[in-house]
């Protein structure tokens, strides 16, 4: 048993879990960790990692069928987990691709969809972006301004959406619209004329990701470009409860990362002629962070195994998304105080996790729009207006 794994919780996991947790670990360590400085400093996404996380089976892996992995949804957790040790903005690759835009087509989408897209997608050789936030529609997507209009036998999408990620690299979109008949998904090939995806830049986190402000001007769509299978905001949301099943595990990677950086530091780090981890005040810092990371990954790996066997509820979902988010940037900030003036440089993690953990703990449902949720479920009286 690792010495930071007091409650032995690999011991709930099983061999091919495990299996899989090295294989991903050993990916971040010698592909990311050595690279991710300079990426995130030069706010860089290495495009090339798409295929090689293809390669690995990353890409759609809680999937069935159509060239995707098939994985369970512990052992897709367990992934995240791993990536966002690394740095959260290649575990949002990951999530973007697999959990919502891969999702979408492979809940909503034709069989001539599915079988034209997540094929190539699993692979890292397509790349798919999710739009459905727009400039004054986060929190509340039945807002949306973006349209789409029936024209003949086709539609007509007009209007503009922020936040996207991937949008200025991807080769196809998943775009939420209104229409007459609700919200509905669309296919939408980013090389349409009308199509504009700009990177928002710059930022002070998730550098090493891209999101993209979009706009759509009269672009022109065949009827067979709607997901058939979507109707209303069922569509989305249920896309959205995919990737914030994934935060809840790669939240706690971010968390472990900074933990262990700190740890280590302050192993060596002399002050007084006694190493750092000699003091009390220290020892506190370190095992208050521990005991939040082993009960965030013990609520993860619950929350996996619910999910695996089909009793979880998207309540659920929002107990992990704001309980492992909020603890994890509390982690990240106090392990960047162990590392003192040292910790704000690319150096160390701590603070590259924790500005990545404004970002996670943003998207995909804010802390208050996950307390509301569970205020609702507690109380019974929706309190969002």
């Amino acid at each position: 048993m690792a010495t930071s794994d007091v409650l032995n919780l690999d011991g709930l996991l099983s061999a091919q879990e495990l299996e899989l947790r090295e294989n991903v670990r050993g990916f971040v360590r010698d592909r990311i960790k050595p690279n991710i400085k300079a990426w995130y400093e030069d706010a860089h996404f290495p495009v090339e990692i798409a295929r090689e996380m293809g390669e690995l089976g990353l890409l759609g892996m809680h999937l069935q069928g159509y060239g995707c992995p098939g994985r369970s949804a512990v052992e897709y957790g367990i992934a995240a987990m791993e990536l966002e040790a690394g740095d959260s903005g290649l575990r949002t690759f990951v999530s973007v691709q697999g959990s919502l835009a891969m999702s979408a087509i492979h809940k909503w989408g034709s069989e001539e969809q599915k079988n034209t897209y997540l094929p190539g997608m699993a692979k890292g050789e397509i790349i798919g972006c999710f739009g459905l936030t727009e400039p004054t529609a986060g929190s509340d997507p039945s807002s949306m301004q973006t349209t789409a209009v029936r024209d003949g036998d086709g539609w007509v999408l007009n209007g503009v959406k922020r936040w996207i990620g991937l949008a200025s690299i991807a080769q196809i979109a998943v775009i939420w619209a209104a229409t007459d008949e609700g919200v509905r998904g669309f296919l939408v090939p980013t090389d349409s004329p009308g199509f504009t995806a700009v990177p928002i830049e710059p930022k002070l986190s998730m550098r090493a990701s891209i999101q993209c402000d979009l706009t759509f001007e009269d672009i022109r769509l065949p009827d067979t470009a709607r997901l058939p299978g979507a109707k209303g905001l069922r569509g989305p949301f249920s896309c959205l409860n995919e990737a914030r099943y994934g935060i809840i595990w790669g939240s706690m990677g971010a968390a472990r990362d900074s933990y262990e950086d700190a740890l280590k530091y302050s192993l060596q780090r002399m002050q007084f002629d006694k190493p750092l981890a000699a003091y009390q005040l220290t020892q506190e810092k370190l095992v208050n962070m521990l005991l939040e990371i082993q009960k965030g990954t013990l609520l993860a790996i619950h929350t996996g195994r619910m999910k695996d066997a089909g009793t979880l509820q998207p309540v659920q979902i929002s107990v992990g998304k704001l309980n492992n988010c909020r603890e994890a940037i509390s982690i990240c900030r106090e392990a960047r105080t162990i590392l003192g003036g040292n910790g704000i440089t690319l150096d160390y993690s701590p603070l590259r996790h924790a500005n990545n953990l404004e970002s996670v703990r943003t998207y995909e449902g804010t802390d208050e729009v996950h307390t509301l949720i569970l205020g609702q479920h507690i109380t019974g009286a929706p309190a969002f207006r």
